[in-house]
């Protein structure tokens, strides 16, 4: 399997998401949205499409590293 955690200052830099503190959801994990984008450019796949298949196929979900129960992001996420 691999680490994707080398990634994550500089998608964490790249993005410079606010600080909270306006309020709202909680941000998803970049390395998961970073995967997202990796798994749509392997496959072609749409966020509606994404959306399916994450909650659709263990493979993906195993990619991604949340268990069954956690929450993933919808296609408007994406």
């Amino acid at each position: 399997m691999v680490n994707f955690e080398p990634f994550r200052y500089r998608l964490e830099k790249a993005l410079q998401r606010s600080d909270g503190a306006k309020g709202g959801r909680l941000a998803y994990d970049v390395v998961l949205m970073f995967k997202i984008l990796i798994l749509q450019a392997l496959y072609g796949l749409s966020d509606a499409q994404a959306e399916f298949q994450i909650q659709d196929r263990l493979s993906f979900l195993r990619f991604l590293g949340p268990s069954l129960s956690d929450r993933t992001p919808d296609a408007t996420t994406i």
